[in-house]
């Protein structure tokens, strides 16, 4: 095997022991998009999916690799990036708190994640420390249970996406869809690796550089403990999967662009069949368990809707409640007319609030851009009386368009602007409306297209450091252009420029938009001197 020192990352046959390893992705998701995995997901609690549930998710792999034993864990982030101004404001500290103590991103318990932190007996201190970290959401840990000390290094990719860089010293590339298993220090020892790597699920092997010796094993199936008692002697680290589909190879794929399903379809199968066909080739699901999974999450989307519909002021928050008072208005006639338009923006507002209040939603395809997507979808449906098979076709079709997004571009609004988060929910529900207006494939492409063509260079700029405004506007604005999208395709207007094409402009208008307006609360509407007042109001200091 070829011996080297840089991270790796790889998807080989097991015991491919000539593989080269491949460097990892500086931005982008390494592991193919997923509709649950990238896009429809994950059900959380927490204001941003790049910080709360990432960091969860980043949490639980720090507790697996200390065997669940902890008491005090180091967290240092590097100023250079975006979590020193809003790790409090935005949920690391809260996700990341979850996942110490080995909860799910929608346990109840994460508003009290500080006294549930001391019932533990687990002390973080966090740090500011200049380390160059080459990502703006870069987790470095320092772990300890009284006699160890372990490390781990990784980064939010966005969308409750990670990419772990280094585990106890050791260089590699994990994005939580494989079940993992580090065994150390084997230089000169007999070690049962072969026979491990022709255990059930295995799909990957590879020696580990370094003097002391060591291999690193990937598979599908969970380290069974009979398997890790047969390594008495080794130091092992296992690292379970947190994602909930688990990796899979590319060439299972029906296809991986816009461009290849146009060159494929056919008119006599609707676009939510090809996005299902493509989730079971993908995760290796029944189509019968994807559409009870798709089922869960509109029913998620819906009960955020009405819990957020039924108002309620929290302290702490930036905003009081809205969406009584735009109801009453609505009501009163005071508004303009629209009422599929107005009753989206309701729908918008009762969704934001619930997230804001720690309510459970979907991120889809992220949590500050939570809204747009489902409250487009019922918003039409309601307004015509469909029912939830409808929602649910259209779920898919806006699910199968954030992947060729995913796979192409960014939903981390810290490499993308808001853009990434808001621009994608429109283009993601103009897809979905145009498939539940009985609009062709073509069409639906085509509303994508045209909804993120209307989003560019959208800066994240959250006021006082919270993702509750613009958010709600931007969340409202992302809605209603999906609408005029959807409207737009199905008229027979152009769109010129082919999907695949926008999402990789879309990549390039990221890449080029200078790092203070992509969250981190660097520039633009977080340092007006209202936007200042406002985090003085709420923290009793600046800049936290």
């Amino acid at each position: 095997m070829s011996m080297h020192s840089d991270r790796y990352c790889f998807f080989a046959s097991p015991f491919d022991d000539t593989a080269s390893p491949v460097q990892p992705h500086q931005g982008k998701h390494m592991s193919l998009p997923s509709l649950f995995n990238d896009v429809l997901g994950p059900v959380m609690r927490g204001p941003s999916s790049s910080h709360s549930a990432a960091a969860l998710r980043i949490g639980r792999l720090a507790r697996a690799l200390m065997k669940g034993k902890l008491d005090r864990v180091v967290v240092e982030y590097d100023p250079g990036g975006s979590l020193v101004t809003t790790h409090r404001t935005q949920g690391s500290d809260l996700g990341l708190a979850g996942g110490l103590l080995g909860w799910e991103a929608d346990d109840e318990r994460l508003e009290d994640y500080r006294a549930e932190l001391s019932r533990a007996g687990i002390e973080v201190e966090v740090r500011y420390l200049d380390y160059g970290a080459e990502h703006p959401n870069t987790y470095r840990l320092e772990l300890y249970d009284g006699t160890r000390r372990r490390s781990m290094t990784a980064i939010s990719t966005g969308g409750g996406a990670i990419e772990v860089q280094e585990v106890d010293s050791i260089p590699t590339c994990l994005n939580g869809d494989l079940h993992e298993l580090f065994i150390l220090n084997t230089e000169g020892a007999d070690t049962p690796v072969g026979k491990l790597a022709e255990q059930d699920g295995v799909v990957a092997i590879h020696r580990l550089p370094g003097e002391s010796g060591g291999w690193h094993l990937r598979s599908r199936s969970p380290w069974a403990t009979e398997q890790i008692k047969s390594m008495s002697g080794f130091t092992t680290h296992v690292l379970p999967a947190v994602m909930p589909v688990l990796a899979a190879d590319e060439d299972t794929l029906p296809f991986r662009s816009a461009g290849e399903f146009l060159q494929m379809m056919d008119a006599e199968t609707p676009l939510w069949q090809w996005a299902l066909d493509y989730e079971v080739a993908r995760s290796g699901w029944t189509q019968q368990r994807i559409m009870d999974q798709l089922a869960t999450v509109m029913a998620t989307m819906r009960r955020s809707l009405d819990r957020g519909l039924r108002g309620r002021d929290l302290p702490g928050r930036l905003l009081p409640t809205q969406v009584k008072a735009f109801e009453r208005a609505e009501k009163q006639q005071h508004l303009v007319q629209g009422s599929i338009q107005n009753r989206m923006i309701r729908y918008v507002t009762a969704i934001m609030e619930s997230k804001a209040g720690l309510d459970v939603i979907v991120a889809a395809p992220t949590a500050g851009s939570c809204a747009a997507l489902p409250a487009a979808l019922m918003a039409v449906a309601d307004e015509n009386d469909w029912d939830d098979e409808k929602l649910v076709q259209g779920l898919l079709v806006a699910g199968l368009i954030g992947v060729f997004i995913a796979r192409g571009a960014t939903f981390s609004a810290e490499l993308g602007g808001c853009m990434a988060e808001c621009g994608s929910a429109a283009g993601m529900a103009a897809a979905g409306l145009t498939e539940m207006m009985g609009g062709s494939p073509a069409q639906t492409v085509c509303a994508a297209s045209v909804a993120l063509q209307n989003m560019f260079g959208l800066s994240c700029d959250p006021i006082a450091s919270r993702v509750e405004a613009p958010c709600m506007g931007r969340n409202a604005l992302a809605a209603s252009n999906a609408v005029n999208s959807a409207n737009m395709a199905l008229a027979g207007y152009q769109h010129l420029i082919p999907l695949d094409q926008v999402i990789d402009a879309m990549d390039e208008v990221g890449k080029a938009m200078p790092r203070e307006l992509c969250c981190t609360s660097l520039a633009g509407l977080s340092t007006t001197p209202a936007s200042k007042e406002l985090e003085i109001r709420l923290t009793g200091k600046p800049g936290c």
